[in-house]
């Protein structure tokens, strides 16, 4: 395998990314692998099983800038968290990995003492009413704290959000995107709420009549939306990802600063100028379909 192959738009290249741990305790009803494929149980490899692996990874992989544990949530056992991070951090090697937005401070000092470089983050949405009615665990005030604090020690955060959730309204979603810009992550993912079979958002959905017809994801490959609400279409909440990706990328503090990035780094300059490009050719493939559907559909 030619791992240089391989991009992430919120990990260093080139990175390898691999499992301690399957499984997450959290009870999101949206969410697709515990709920249809991992489970809730957190099933963990032992420490040094993980060390041992990553050592062999430096050897196959040189060059390897970053380690990304891919647990479905690596900080839900933080005991175990803090042991992986202080022998990561005694080799001297940057690592990332999902986290929910939680995790205390002692913890995330000592993570990030251990190189820690990056979070991926579900906030998923910035209103109280939608994350009790997902059962998400995290209150808004926690993920600030946490957010707070990931700022103060220097943990970049990649925000995951999510359109089109139970209670979601044309108000929600704006606060949601208030919300982010106030998080202010390194990057952030915009996506559309997915009622995937076996899952407790689908069976909400279905029982309540909310599916549309079509399939999830059309012959374009891109995400559609399938959910329509008495009072929110699927297709104005599939217009509004741009709206967010936009009111949040084209910031002109957001500008500023990577602007600074760039001209600090020729590597981050050449990766950055590429997501750009990327960033406005998929929404303008998504518009395109978007409007090629509502042609076929009238």
């Amino acid at each position: 395998m030619d791992f240089r192959k391989y991009n992430s738009p919120y990990c260093q290249y080139p990175y390898v990314s691999l499992y301690t741990g399957r499984g997450c305790p959290a009870r999101c009803t949206f969410c697709l692998w515990p709920q249809v494929t991992t489970g809730h149980s957190y099933r963990t490899r032992s420490v040094g099983n993980v060390i041992e692996e990553v050592q062999e990874m430096k050897r196959l992989f040189p060059g390897m800038k970053e380690v990304f544990f891919d647990d479905d949530t690596f900080t839900a056992d933080p005991k175990r968290a803090r042991e992986i991070a202080k022998k990561m951090g005694a080799m001297g090697l940057c690592w990332s990995t999902n986290a929910r937005g939680n995790v205390d401070y002692e913890t995330l000092k000592v993570l990030k003492d251990g190189g820690l470089r990056l979070f991926v983050v579900g906030y998923e949405s910035g209103n109280a009413a939608i994350l009790k009615n997902i059962k998400k665990g995290v209150a808004l005030e926690t993920s600030r704290r946490f957010t707070r604090d990931c700022h103060k020690l220097g943990i970049l955060i990649h925000g995951t959000f999510i359109l089109g959730l139970p209670g979601e309204t044309r108000e929600t979603m704006q606060e949601t995107m208030r919300f982010a810009r106030e998080m202010n992550p390194e990057t952030i993912q915009v996506s559309l709420a997915s009622p995937y079979p076996g899952t407790a958002f689908y069976d909400f959905a279905l029982d309540n009549g909310y599916i549309k017809a079509e399939d999830m994801v059309g012959e374009s490959g891109y995400q559609q939306c399938v959910i329509n609400y008495p009072n929110l279409s699927g297709e104005e909440i599939f217009e509004t990802v741009e709206k967010f990706y936009r009111s949040y990328y084209l910031r002109p503090r957001y500008i500023f600063k990577a602007v600074k990035k760039m001209a600090r780094d020729p590597e981050e300059r050449k990766r950055m100028w590429q997501e750009g490009k990327d960033f406005f050719r998929t929404m303008r493939k998504r518009r395109e379909m978007s409007t090629t559907s509502a042609a076929v559909s009238g």
